[in-house]
């Protein structure tokens, strides 16, 4: 009989640790070759981690609510049918003692630390820290409610070591924003009756509330309209959908269409396909187009379609399908919701016409899309105008005003209209 451990998968370049949700295998158990057993969350994504071995599921060694580093062994597999003995443990096994880091998930708040939390303790915060970061803090004795008021530059906001020395520097001239301005903790208590429903937020959407949060602070939001004349669109799509359906087994939807616009006008205005690091601005090379997902639990996600400049419109529309399908059951892997340069987002899709969308950290430009409809609209003619019924739809642009001036977040939006209004009626897909 051999015993081999299953091992913390790598599930992306920048993440380090996982959260164990919850086991669906229990000890004893038959699993087959990459079949899933477990599920596991990560400061991106949940996902399921599959068996590399077929086998019999011997002893779990990290429980459910536990942060496990990648590499680290998480369960004992024998790869052989025979009735496994319990007392028996690989030759080389490593014991899985608790690192330091490892926490229970519990919904631990940032308010616990005035009740005699350590404020070293990381448990009170819902926010992401490197090793690095943690470290540092320790050795400055900066408490961690102090350290979720320091802006974040890196990834998704996170607080990168540019960003924490530059904070000690402010720290020790007496110049550091006072944590009351920027903690998220309301002004004034929520007031609870009888009969009021108290619902605690899950995993997914204290970080939504934390990223959102912090992209305001980050970023001086600034919004844009226009009105797009899409009409070509809509008639196109009618005549090419059932087509398309036969041929894919899918819907053609406006989504991929929006996104083709949005990449050509990237090509066209390229310093909105921009990052601000400090006082650098990184002008990004690839076309990495987010798109907003709302999944059944009311959660939003923002899965990133790689290259979107490189593909045609069926190509667009395969992704497009593909990525939606897969985010909404939780499929996803956790490199596919990383490294977007710009975001789109579909308001349009629950009947809102506009909307003033929040700008997705470290990018600095985002895109709502609003409900098409009909419209009377006047039309230029070489007879004169004409008043016709025509579709029509909102295009919000929000962008960071630190590097985004009006001029260019306003050209912008206007070429991605444009590129909608000269559609082509004629062509194929």
């Amino acid at each position: 009989m051999a015993l081999v451990e299953l091992i913390m998968p790598k599930m992306g370049e920048s993440i380090m640790e996982a959260t164990i949700l919850t086991w669906l295998k229990k000890p004893g158990d038959k699993i087959e070759q990459d079949e899933s057993v477990l599920e596991v969350a990560t400061d991106k994504v949940d996902t399921e981690v599959p068996s590399t071995h077929a086998g019999v599921l011997k002893e779990i060694l990290a429980k459910d609510g536990e942060v496990v580093k990648v590499g680290s062994p998480i369960a004992v597999i024998a790869t052989d049918s025979d009735e496994a003995n319990p007392s028996e443990k690989p030759t080389a096994k490593t014991e899985a003692k608790p690192a330091e880091s490892t926490v229970k998930a519990e919904p631990a708040m940032v308010a616990n630390q005035s009740n005699g939390a350590n404020q070293s303790d990381f448990k009170a915060s819902s926010r992401f820290y490197s090793p690095l970061v943690k470290n540092i803090a320790k050795e400055e004795n900066i408490p961690v409610a102090e350290l979720d008021t320091v802006p974040g530059t890196g990834s998704e906001g996170r607080v990168t070591k540019k960003d924490i020395l530059a904070y000690l520097q402010q720290r020790k001239s007496g110049h550091t924003i006072a944590p009351a301005l920027t903690s998220s903790k309301p002004a004034v208590p929520a007031s609870i009756n009888a009969g009021d429903e108290i619902i605690q937020m899950d995993r997914m959407r204290k970080m939504i509330a934390e990223r959102m949060v912090d992209s305001k602070r980050i970023s001086p939001h600034v919004t844009s309209f226009v009105e797009a004349d899409v009409t070509n669109i809509v008639l196109w799509r009618n005549k090419v959908k059932n087509e398309f359906q036969k041929q894919e087994g899918s819907s053609l939807t406006f989504t991929p269409i929006f996104i083709e616009a949005v990449a050509k006008a990237i090509k066209d205005f390229p310093m909105i396909n921009i990052q601000v690091d400090g006082d650098r601005i990184i002008k990004k090379k690839d076309i990495n187009v987010g798109m907003a997902v709302a999944l059944p639990t009311g959660n939003l996600i923002v899965p990133v379609i790689r290259n979107a400049d490189q593909y045609n419109l069926r190509g667009l529309a395969k992704m497009v399908n593909d990525i939606a399908s897969r985010a909404r059951d939780n499929k996803l892997k956790p490199d596919e919701l990383a490294g977007g340069t710009y975001s789109v987002s579909n308001v349009g899709s629950f009947g809102n016409v506009m909307g003033t969308p929040i700008i997705m950290q470290p990018q600095v430009a985002i895109l709502a899309l609003g409900a098409i409809q009909k419209k009377p609209a006047v039309l230029e003619t070489p007879t004169g105008d004409v008043i016709a019924i025509r579709h029509k739809m909102f295009l919000s642009h929000s962008y960071d005003h630190r590097v985004v001036d009006g001029s260019l977040g306003g050209m912008f939006v206007r070429r991605v209209a444009d590129y909608l209004e000269q559609f082509d009626l004629n062509q194929t897909i």
